[in-house]
């Protein structure tokens, strides 16, 4: 890796006006100052991580990242088990423990290991770009192998600070975030159980900006699938809307597709239909990705099938408009059927509670401290769903905490080398103040 100077940029966004650094404790001090000196050594284990290709059917290639980020935590005195996973058809989660403080507040920190990237993709290599080498481009570098790395900085951060010994964290970094296992009860039931007993739950993927700030993520929205298959008779399209021939499969789904277009619209409310297919013949593969079909513009379509997703902000939300839907498919045209199916194993929605927004409130005390710019609830429209959502039911939360990258999920993706140490200073100094709570 060629090495840059970084210090001009780093302090430039770190250093800490002499108001604001009289509101940090000398321990707190210690950990910006830990974080930036460390800045090369926290690009090297990036590099490293980027480098090795963990998409998430790389079942050997996301067992060596876990491999790689349990020395990393090891190092630094946690417990790390590997778990498991490979009949959900994934690698495994990596799961590390520390003991501090008894009666201390019990924080979750959640990350993954895999990437959308896959050993076939052409994009597999990390490399410095920009002006003064400010971005990190690579597979993952920052969904969420740069998350991983602000974690690692940060806890080295509070064990030069003195602030780890104290501390009762575990971390999740689960190998299936980008393409989840199945049963997802399965794949999922260590992350849950880690919930019910924590009291805070910090999750590491990246960053998100609004007009040139950055921003706090106190709620992401679900992810659920559906299809819709609509069945009519067959017949001469001569026939087409007469009472024995009905308006064929095609025409219930468009019918069926048109009401949701008009009927479900609601605020922090999405529906897509990514698939379509209909005809004389039409089905699904066994994945629900791909849809054949074939037919005459002179028969009428006895099948049609659509696939899509619905995101949604809250567990009420969810099952209202499932019912909405599920009624709007009910309610037929002449001579045809049709059905709804949902998925099973979605992610579920994290709510924006008043939790949530008291830790986004306690971030924000850190931001006064270190001087740099509160930070506003972002709109929920603006992030996908995430595995702090399986928790967000029973530990108040906070999302975001990662670094700021663009391009992610494509060829380019990038991270910001700066907002590695930004938020690794962030998440220093809020995990040390929670650390000191009782819970």
């Amino acid at each position: 890796m060629k090495s840059l100077p970084f210090a001009a940029l780093i302090a430039l966004q770190l250093a800490l006006a002499p108001a604001a650094a009289a509101k940090l404790s000398p321990a707190e001090a210690r950990m910006a100052r830990t974080v930036e000196a460390e800045l090369d050594r926290s690009l090297a284990l990036l590099e490293k991580l980027v480098n090795q290709n963990s998409g998430s059917l790389n079942l050997e290639g996301v067992e060596k990242v876990g491999a790689m980020m349990r020395a990393e935590l090891e190092a630094l005195g946690f417990k790390v088990e590997w778990k498991p996973m490979r009949d959900t058809g994934r690698a495994g989660h990596l799961i590390a423990t520390h003991t501090g403080k008894p009666g201390a507040k019990r924080l979750l920190l959640i990350a993954h290991l895999d990437t959308v990237f896959e050993p076939d993709s052409p994009f597999q290599t990390f490399v410095r770009k920009g002006e003064r080498g400010e971005w990190g481009e690579g597979p993952g570098a920052g969904d969420d192998k740069g998350g991983m790395v602000v974690i690692v900085a940060a806890l080295r951060a509070m064990q030069a600070a003195g602030t780890l010994k104290n501390a009762n964290i575990e971390i999740h970094m689960t190998g299936d975030e980008e393409d989840s296992g199945s049963p997802i009860e399965k794949a999922r039931a260590d992350l849950i159980a880690a919930g019910k007993r924590s009291d805070v739950a910090l999750d590491f993927e990246g960053l998100v900006r609004d007009g040139g700030a950055d921003m706090g993520s106190v709620a992401r929205r679900s992810s659920d699938s559906w299809t819709v298959t609509a069945t009519g008779r067959s017949a001469h399209s001569s026939g087409i809307f007469s009472a024995a021939a009905g308006d064929g499969a095609i025409y219930e789904l468009a019918r069926i597709l048109y009401r949701f277009r008009t009927e479900l619209p609601e605020p922090n409310l999405t529906f897509n239909v990514g698939l379509i297919a209909g005809g004389q013949q039409a089905e699904l593969d066994a994945g629900g990705i791909r849809a054949t079909a074939n037919g005459k513009t002179n028969i009428i379509a006895p099948i049609a099938i659509a696939r899509g997703d619905l995101r949604a902000l809250s567990p009420e939300q969810i099952e209202r408009v499932k019912a909405k839907m599920t009624a709007i498919v009910a309610e037929h045209a002449p001579g045809t059927s049709a059905t709804i199916a949902f998925d099973p194993g979605g992610y579920p929605s994290m709510a924006p509670t008043d939790g949530n927004r008291a830790l986004l409130a306690k971030l924000n005390g850190v931001n006064r401290d270190l001087g740099l710019a509160e930070m506003a609830p972002l709109d929920p429209l603006k992030r996908g769903a995430g595995d702090i959502s399986f928790v967000a039911a029973d530990v108040d939360g906070l999302a975001g905490l990662g670094p700021y990258s663009t391009g992610d999920h494509a060829p380019g993706e990038a991270v910001d080398i700066p907002s590695i140490s930004r938020q690794a200073t962030r998440a220093a100094i809020l995990m040390s103040r929670l650390s000191a709570e009782k819970r």
